[in-house]
């Protein structure tokens, strides 16, 4: 069957509607042919190639096949491919369905050559994604998918705003570079922060991925964020602004994963500091730091989707995930042990894996264009991310305590897609001019020469080795039950608060002014019976005397006011 010059993300929905009319028994077969088929036919379209076509008098590109984008299809199918492998364990329908369609999206918007279209598959990237985390039919779940949703739609809001301004400016819906010269720029560059997870703006990620399913957490993990970057990449290369943002994101979330007890929250912080790496690459804009943020973006879709697998099969298997209930579970759970080792090894850049091979490139970029504060930030961050992801993560999981649970091994499909993610992540590793070749610039940096290898592994001894003397020494942050203060406080806490007692004040100030009201109405009404009731003043019979002295005393007051 030849379905080539199908829009490269339309075989995920078609495979979406196969599975909807599947019996659950042979759904196995188009959810596995769905990536399958949308690789080959992303095989069938040729780099330079761009489609047309004229709606409502917008002139629209709804493909766009460049080497950028040609990156982040491959990508994007074998993230699909891996989680959907992870997830045939299920027979919720809403989950696969809902899985397929959000890769197509993701897919849709990387090769979206305007603006329009763009924002039509961003708009289907929040709406698809977030029945992933409504799927696990939890309360928490719930509120944390509706204020997810919020900041996913806030951002379609910012991006047809800026989409609107933009093409009022230039008569163009042309999605390339942008820059912030422009209101329309701030627009989409906010729109397309807020998808980042930039800082402020990126609570919406530690507050719902944690709240997903086992398996949604996976898909959540490859696809939004990563879309932005692109988008970003794309749109705003050079944008110095981004160079501080990124170092900012590498930095914080270190100090709340280290202080996590949710250890799939700790891969959300974790998250955000990988994808600093990739904005601040984004921002110094150099060919070498444009390839390293791309590349790194490759290799943390396989290693995060790895480590969230793990995590994943631990709390489908004990129905835990805080740190402070597990322990020992590698006397149950080796090979889910091993994969996250691998996966831990990956993020934390040891020589021979994925993260070793992308992320320097960054911090060389940042050296060569005299960034050097930048550069002892990432330095900083990559030794932090050891602690949290490459450390904390497997030592509380499997190693730290013997919690004595005793459990199965992950499911069969669980485990053949870890296996396939942890080749991928050695794989990568050890021969990275395979990633090399598919960058947007040619490569000449060389990953693997001994200045870069001793000094990697010099970080990685002294981490590990604070990391023990901080445990044995009692002052590492210990796993509790807690819930930890982020800038989320805000907004799900002050403002409501604040707007709570803002209605408390109004209330009673509304309630003490109709009781002045109503008992200066009753005043009056008495004041008024007095003096116009039947035994009132202004009821009695006057005397014609009286009422000549009352007008003539009120014709001297007229007089008198005339003449003064």
């Amino acid at each position: 069957m030849i379905i080539a010059d199908l829009h490269p993300g339309l075989p995920f929905f078609l495979g979406a509607l196969v599975v909807l009319v599947t019996p659950l028994r042979y759904r196995w077969i188009p959810l596995l042919l769905t990536p399958l088929l949308g690789f080959i036919n992303l095989m069938g379209w040729e780099l330079g190639t761009t489609t047309e076509l004229t709606f409502l008098g917008f002139t629209l590109n709804p493909v766009r096949v460049d080497r950028l984008s040609y990156l982040f299809g491959i990508l994007f199918h074998i993230a699909a491919f891996l989680g959907i492998l992870f997830s045939l364990h299920l027979k919720d329908r809403m989950q696969h369905i809902a899985g397929l369609c959000y890769a197509g999206s993701a897919i849709g918007a990387v090769f979206a050559g305007d603006l329009l279209t763009l924002f039509i598959f961003w708009e289907l990237l929040a709406l698809t994604s977030s029945l992933l985390i409504f799927a696990r039919r939890e309360p928490r779940a719930f509120r944390s998918g509706t204020r997810y949703l919020i900041f996913q739609v806030g951002s379609g809001v910012l991006l047809l705003a800026g989409t609107i301004v933009y093409f009022n400016d230039s008569s163009s819906l042309l999605f390339e570079h942008i820059g912030l010269t422009s209101t329309a720029g701030w627009l989409i560059f906010l729109a397309f922060g807020i998808k980042s997870a930039f800082p402020l703006l990126h609570n919406w990620l530690t507050d719902a991925y944690p709240e997903a399913t086992p398996t949604g957490t996976v898909f959540l993990s490859a696809f939004t964020t990563k879309v932005a970057v692109y988008a970003l990449a794309r749109g705003f290369p050079g944008t110095e602004l981004l160079i501080y943002i990124g170092v900012t994101m590498t930095c914080f979330p270190i100090f709340y994963a280290v202080i996590e007890n949710d250890l799939r929250r700790v891969l959300a912080y974790s998250m955000i500091n990988q994808i600093g790496f990739m904005i601040c690459g984004i921002g110094i804009g150099t060919e070498l730091a444009i390839n390293g943020a791309i590349s790194h973006a490759f290799n943390d879709v396989i290693f995060k989707s790895l480590l969230m697998m793990t995590m994943g099969a631990v709390l489908f298997r004990t129905g835990k995930i805080n740190g402070s209930d597990l322990g020992g579970l590698y006397k149950s759970m080796p090979k889910t042990a091993a994969f996250c080792l691998i996966g831990a090894a990956s993020i934390s850049a040891f020589p021979l894996f994925s993260g070793f091979v992308s992320k320097s490139m960054v911090m060389a970029a940042a050296l060569e264009e005299g960034y050097h504060w930048v550069w002892i930030g990432l330095l900083f961050a990559s030794a932090g991310v050891f602690h949290h992801a490459g450390i904390k993560i497997p030592f509380f999981a499997f190693f730290s305590h013997d919690a004595g649970i005793r459990v199965k091994e992950a499911p069969t499909n669980m485990l053949f897609a870890m296996g396939l993610a942890a080749l991928l992540c050695i794989g990568i590793g050890s021969y990275p001019w395979i990633l090399y070749d598919l960058l947007p610039f040619p490569v000449s940096y060389l990953p693997f020469d001994n200045t870069h290898v001793i000094a990697q592994l010099q970080l990685l001894f002294f981490s590990a080795l604070a990391f023990v003397w901080l445990k044995l020494s009692g002052i590492y942050p210990p796993e509790l039950r807690s819930i930890n203060l982020d800038f989320e406080w805000v907004y799900r806490k002050l403002v409501p608060t604040q707007f709570s007692n803002l209605v408390s004040a109004y209330q009673r100030f509304a309630e003490i002014a109709h009781r002045l009201w109503v008992y200066s109405s009753r005043r009056l009404e008495v004041a008024g019976r007095r003096l116009h009731g039947p035994d009132g003043q202004l009821s009695k019979t006057w005397m014609t005397g009286s009422m000549i002295v009352i007008v003539l005393l009120t014709l001297s007051a007229v007089l008198l006011k005339n003449l003064l």
